[in-house]
């Protein structure tokens, strides 16, 4: 997500522009064909630094340099291989200055999807679910809709809206069919790739999450309706490798993904610190019960010093829930 302004000699606004999608104008070039001749000895802001690639002629940098931009903003350098400086650098050389590092943090988190897929070959993992106040993301006889409120369940589907893909165990399938599509009203709804791991293909054909735009992530060869179905290895005790899920889906372009559970689905990735950010909705309910599960399988930790610790918490209040999100601290320096 990117965004520039160019400011004319006297410091007034002579252009905008916004990168919009894949295959259109980037928003350098929107800004400065917006100016014009009016950017000739301006400045341009912008979060990210322009391309050097050929992506379509003149690339960025070449645009900027041949607009007779006198100054350059620029929040962060690209982390794609392609670039990675080579945008500042052709800026200097046609002695253009350049300022980098402006709200860096904040245009990093912009981009937080992108800066992770393009530094790993991983995308940005979210983990998400609903609890109860005492920890519940179901009765102990499985009964879950609804612990969060129809606010939540919004903002979730606009998570599912703003992800490349949404994930989940074959028992969530099992016990709940999903259909794991974005559900909001309005055009330009993006659907995600759905992606069920099930390591033994217990998955039937007529799950509602069958169909052309979804992944079944398995250890073994087999075909499931019109889903594609991805052998990858195994763990030891036969589980699918969530480590080399996450390569292949990585490799794919895939650079975000929600993972909505179950429990030991969530277990597993926090387990293999796969998970970067954390949503929780919090209703207002008390459950209870021994054999009521909580968000989190498997075997847990031993000590709490071994807990997963979050950071930069954020809480919001969504009709009578609360939302908590925050960024997983293993991942920090990522």
């Amino acid at each position: 997500m990117v965004g520039a302004v160019v400011l004319d000699r006297e410091g007034h606004i002579a252009g905008e522009g916004y990168h919009k999608g894949p295959g259109q104008p980037h928003a350098e070039q929107e800004a400065l064909a917006q100016a014009g001749e009016s950017a000739k000895g301006g400045t341009l802001y912008i979060n990210l630094e322009p391309c050097t690639h050929a992506h379509r002629t003149p690339n960025c940098a070449d645009a900027v340099i041949e607009s007779g931009i006198y100054r350059t903003v620029i929040s962060m350098t690209d982390p794609d291989e392609r670039v990675r400086g080579a945008g500042v650098k052709a800026l200097e050389s046609a002695r253009v200055r350049v300022d980098v590092g402006m709200h860096e943090d904040r245009a990093m988190r912009l981009n937080e999807f992108y800066v992770k897929h393009r530094l790993t070959g991983r995308p940005f993992v979210t983990a998400k679910f609903a609890m109860s106040l005492d920890g519940k993301i179901a009765t102990r006889t499985g009964e879950s809709r609804w612990i969060s409120g129809e606010e939540s369940r919004l903002h979730a589907h606009r998570l599912r809206h703003q992800h490349d893909a949404v994930l989940v165990g074959i028992n969530t399938v099992i016990t709940d069919n999903p259909e794991l599509t974005a559900r909001l009203d309005g055009e330009g709804v993006r659907q995600p790739l759905r992606i069920v791991v099930d390591s033994q293909l217990r998955i039937r054909q007529s799950a509602r999450v069958v169909g052309p735009n979804t992944v079944i992530a398995t250890t073994r060869g087999g075909r499931v309706g019109l889903a594609e179905v991805v052998k990858l290895p195994a763990t030891g005790d036969g589980r699918v490798s969530l480590p080399d899920l996450m390569d292949e889906l990585g490799r794919r372009n895939v650079i975000s993904v929600l993972v909505e559970g179950g429990a030991e689905i969530h277990a597993a990735m926090l387990s293999e610190q796969l998970v970067d950010k954390v949503f929780a909705y919090v209703g207002p309910k008390l459950i209870g019960g021994r054999e009521a599960p909580g968000p989190l399988g498997g075997k847990g930790v031993e000590r709490l010093a071994e807990a997963t610790g979050l950071h930069d918490l954020d809480v919001t209040r969504l009709g009578d829930d609360f939302l908590i999100s925050g960024y997983v601290n293993v991942h920090r320096d990522r």
